[in-house]
């Protein structure tokens, strides 16, 4: 798994006014590896965190692993390094551990004056949001036409330039993610590849080709959520394996992927649910118990993307 801790403190869909506090709680528990985007809308709220404990002494910044995504607006490659300044001025951090291009494709760019502006650029931090989603007038995004090997050209300068010591990639298919591999002149590989992963869509042939490359795999949404009524922490599979091992659900799903060389990014804001999530490294699933949890696989995504102004979701049609 490289560099990067095995287990993470996600942020997507925290709260708003409860991240800050979260990160906390995990870096007293014992994280060190944190996980944001631009897209979230909470990186400030995450660097908050970790510049409290960094000056009460409880942890250096050399210690901790901080990633974030650039978000799909950036493709461009004269945006990306703006997009890369913004999310540290966010943050408040001189550089970052990891950066992602959080989707393949990219939308539409902002309008060249909103990105030039030092005043516009104060109130997209104040008020993040505002250029997301570029609609046309059916309410539908409106893409870019960037080629996401450019855009990995501009991400490999901010290695190059130290405002990053690695890059990523996140939602990548087997395709994409061999095309950006094969490309020439590739000067950094992507360290990983975030997909979403958890026993209703394990991921078998694409974690399978990522590690045969050498990319490690994040899972983000380890825990699953809800199919035909039954969450996946109340799967009866999951239930009974963890009584056997004297374990929470939460605590099975998170040590599944640890046993596959996975590296798992679990959120949340609540101080019981940060602490035994990292609580993980204690006991040691049997390989029946591996082989039942695979055998959950319903190739079912439950991450879906709000791409109207109605805010009705809809996933990304993404093979695996």
């Amino acid at each position: 798994m490289g560099d990067i801790p095995a287990v993470g403190l996600s942020s997507w869909k925290a709260s708003p006014g409860k991240v800050t506090e979260a990160v906390k709680v995990a870096i007293d528990a014992g994280y060190q590896h944190f996980d944001c985007a631009y897209f979230y809308h909470n990186e400030r709220e995450v660097g908050a965190g970790i510049r409290c404990k960094i000056k009460e002494g409880a942890v250096r910044r050399e210690d901790l692993f901080i990633a974030t995504k650039r978000w799909c607006t950036c493709h461009k490659k004269s945006l990306v390094k703006t997009a890369c300044r913004r999310s540290l001025k966010a943050l408040k951090l001189n550089y970052l551990d990891l950066y992602l291009i959080h989707w393949p494709m990219g939308f539409k760019p902002p309008h060249p004056e909103w990105i030039m502006s030092c005043s516009e650029l104060s109130f997209c931090l104040s008020h993040p949001g505002v250029q997301d989603l570029p609609l046309d007038e059916s309410n539908m995004v409106i893409p870019g036409d960037t080629d996401f090997l450019d855009t990995w050209e501009a991400m490999e300068d901010l290695v190059i330039t130290r405002l990053v010591k690695n890059i990523g990639v996140s939602n990548f298919n087997h395709e994409q993610l061999e095309r950006l591999l094969n490309k020439p002149g590739l000067r950094f590989k992507p360290l990983t590849n975030q997909i979403e992963c958890h026993p209703y869509l394990t991921q078998k042939n694409l974690i399978s080709f990522c590690q045969s490359r050498d990319v490690s795999v994040t899972a983000y949404h380890p825990l699953g959520g809800s199919c035909e009524g039954v969450d996946l922490i109340d799967d009866p599979v999951i239930q009974r394996i963890a009584k056997e091992h004297g374990k929470s659900p939460a605590q099975i799903l998170i040590r599944f992927q640890i046993q596959r060389n996975v590296i798992v990014i679990p959120g949340s804001i609540t101080p019981s649910h940060i602490k035994e999530n990292i609580q993980v490294f204690d006991f040691e699933l049997t390989q029946h118990d591996m082989d039942n949890i695979l055998s959950l696989d319903r190739n079912l995504r439950l991450a879906t993307f709000p791409i109207t102004k109605n805010h009705k979701d809809y996933p990304f049609h993404i093979e695996y």
